[in-house]
């Protein structure tokens, strides 16, 4: 009986011992401040920067042809910051390097140059390029190294930027980090039906891959300020970008693809002329193939549930059935003519689908697909498409009613 207690106890001291190796801690990790915490990244058209042509007067530098630049964001540890007198730290809480070349990786390895911090990437949240170089380039040329890094994560967002894509990592806020606003807008989905679906890296692959055409986000920006507006068209074909819908073109695709989370509809009373607002609560779009020998055409119903939530009308009875009834056609009318208005676009004028009309007609008739996806964005833009839209309105506002 004393030996079993014994062996007990010497097995309680091995377990002690083996449970005090797993408490000294992560022996492979690194102190935070020994780390370039990188936030945010845009890529323009090549252009070296006056320290970049100094530092390569110098004798630094390699052997490249300056295609791109490449912007890191990076967050400043706590602390590096100089102190005003009221404590506040007085500089930006990140710090934008760029180094310019032709190949991402190798301009990336260039940044261990020229800091005494590791280059540290999981955290990286967006990725903005340049319209300039989305015309010239190839998207899948643009981001194979990102895709390939397993230090990235997936769910890096990507953008496209009207002008510099470098000075939307630019903010005259102080505190604030421009890859975080950026994100931050990208929640805004359900507040209006201009806010594209975010596109991660994941979801970019995917499209890439299937070779249909898609949008990507827009930003423009201005003295540290950015706005989101409307969208980037990049064509399956060549994955280079070929043009953009401004912000009530994308109002409309929104629409049409029913993939909006809420928003609104301002249209104007035909009695009065005054400004009514549809608030939206659900939308939904069906697109529905119709095959006719060789002929294909398409119809799209798109319904929605909404409120009014403002109105300038004044009248005894604008709460009142008829009036609703006037207030749902008037709306109904300014989302037929926002889709009807980027479908011509997308058909006449970009000759592109981007809207899923052909995957639709893959899933529902994949043997007429079969025939016709090798040209079909040609075929579908002499393609028929009918627009049906049915908005109700639910509540108007201060007082609820029954229909």
């Amino acid at each position: 009986m004393k030996q079993n207690h014994n062996n007990v106890l010497s097995l309680k001291g091995m377990l002690s011992v083996l449970l005090l190796l797993f408490l000294t801690g992560c022996w492979s990790s690194n102190e935070i401040e020994d780390l370039g915490l990188s936030v945010g990244l845009a890529l323009d058209e090549g252009k070296e920067s006056t320290i970049e042509n100094e530092l390569k007067e110098k004798g630094g530098g390699y052997n490249q042809t300056g295609k791109i630049t490449l912007t890191y964001q990076f967050v400043k540890p706590q602390g590096k910051g100089s102190e005003s007198k009221g404590g506040e730290s007085q500089q930006n809480p990140y710090v934008s390097i760029s180094e310019t070349g032709d190949s991402i990786h190798q301009m990336t390895r260039e940044f261990s140059l020229r800091s005494t911090r590791h280059m540290y990437s999981p955290h990286l949240k967006v990725i903005v390029i340049s319209e300039d170089l989305a015309r010239k380039y190839r998207l899948e040329h643009l981001l194979d190294q990102f895709l390939r890094d397993n230090e990235i994560r997936p769910s890096c967002l990507v953008f496209i930027s009207k002008g510099q894509a470098s000075e939307t990592l630019e903010s005259k806020e102080s505190g604030e980090i421009p890859a975080l606003r950026l994100i931050g807008i990208s929640d805004n989905e359900d507040r209006t039906t201009r806010i594209l679906p975010t596109m991660s890296l994941a979801k970019l692959e995917g499209k890439m891959q299937s070779g249909s055409s898609f949008l990507l986000q827009n930003v423009i920006s201005t003295n540290g300020e950015v706005k989101f507006s409307g969208a980037a068209v990049i064509t399956g074909k060549t994955k280079k970008l070929i043009g953009f819908l401004n912000e009530e073109e994308l109002d409309g695709l929104t629409w049409m693809t029913g993939q909006g989370k809420g928003g609104l509809v301002k249209n104007f009373d035909k009695e009065t002329n005054q400004p009514i607002i549809y608030e939206v609560k659900s939308m939904k779009s069906k697109i529905t193939p119709h095959i006719n020998g060789n002929n294909i055409s398409f119809d799209v119903k798109i319904e929605s549930e909404g409120r009014i939530s403002e109105n300038w009308v004044v009248s005894e009875e604008n709460s009142g059935k008829k009036f609703l009834k006037r207030a749902e056609k008037a709306a109904e009318e300014e989302v037929n003519q926002l889709v009807n208005n980027v479908g011509e676009k997308m058909q006449k004028e970009y000759q592109v689908d981007f809207a899923g009309f052909g995957n639709r007609l893959r899933i529902e008739h994949p043997k007429v697909w079969e025939k016709v996806k090798k040209d079909w964005d040609q075929t579908f833009s002499e393609v028929p498409i009918e627009y049906k839209v049915n908005l109700t309105i639910i509540d108007s506002g201060a007082s609820s009613f029954k229909k």
